[in-house]
């Protein structure tokens, strides 16, 4: 069992068994980050229940929030709605090893993010490098430099997804001067559904290698392991690990300004 299919599955009945959430809770390592920038476009990888996107929509942020599950996107729709919040936040269904969001308009009702100079608007994965004089390794984005804010917390899957392509595109999603914020679990929570004694936890540093990065168009401004106290669905209490990396895109890599 591990076709897209049997996720879609699998993930809508975790969330549809659990009663839908009426003010979900954010994620601390997104409230003590992104608390002091200016709003701006967001994109959240794994919505889940929502409570990040509706803290970031509250805080003026304009958010594009997108799960595998169709419940999960329908539950936050509808909750978005319900908080006079519909105008800031557009929840969609991604399988994001096979598509991406786009990114949003442009206060002139054009795409925030236009294909570089020299290519057809494709991410370069039909085998040309699609750009300028770049590699593939430039393009890989796909829409590129639309979001000044991308979230990835806790994007773990038991099934196949190449996340570190997913993260690399989503890097490429920012703009100059955006932040990626990729959050791991680094430790087992009694209710993980990861239970594995060997499991092994990457760390902050090999996660942004493994995004292959520019130097001169990317930064590590954070990459550490904090510890807190986190409460399970069944509100029991354990001490956890986070992973915690954040990248800011400090200049676009295809030769545009």
């Amino acid at each position: 069992m591990n076709t897209t299919a049997d996720a879609r599955t699998t993930w809508d009945g975790i969330y549809a068994a659990r009663p839908a959430a009426t003010d979900p809770r954010p994620n601390v390592r997104l409230t003590e980050t992104v608390a002091e920038l200016p709003p701006g476009d967001a994109l959240e990888l794994g919505c889940g229940e929502g409570g990040d996107t509706l803290w970031l929509a509250r805080r003026g942020w304009r958010v594009t929030a997108v799960d595998l599950s169709a419940v999960a996107v329908k539950r936050l729709n509808a909750l978005a709605r319900s908080h006079g919040l519909a105008d800031r936040v557009t929840a969609e269904q991604h399988d994001l090893g096979a598509s991406f969001p786009e990114a949003p308009e442009g206060p002139d009702g054009t795409e925030a993010s236009e294909a570089p100079e020299g290519t057809d608007g494709t991410d370069g994965t039909d085998g040309t490098d699609g750009t300028d004089g770049t590699d593939d390794t430039e393009s890989t984005g796909g829409p590129d430099g639309g979001f000044d804010l991308v979230t990835a917390h806790y994007l773990h899957t038991p099934f196949d997804l190449d996340r570190s392509a997913v993260l690399r595109r989503a890097a490429h999603a920012l703009r100059p001067g955006g932040r990626l914020l990729v959050v791991d679990h680094g430790s087992t929570a009694p209710w993980s559904w990861n239970q594995d004694p060997d499991v092994r936890f990457p760390s902050p540093r090999e996660v942004a290698e493994g995004l292959a990065l520019d130097p001169a168009g990317w930064t590590v401004e954070r990459a550490d392991a904090p510890r807190r106290t986190a409460t399970g669905p069944d509100g029991t209490t354990a001490e956890v690990t986070d992973h915690v990396l954040c990248v800011r895109r400090v200049r676009r890599t295809d030769g545009r300004a």
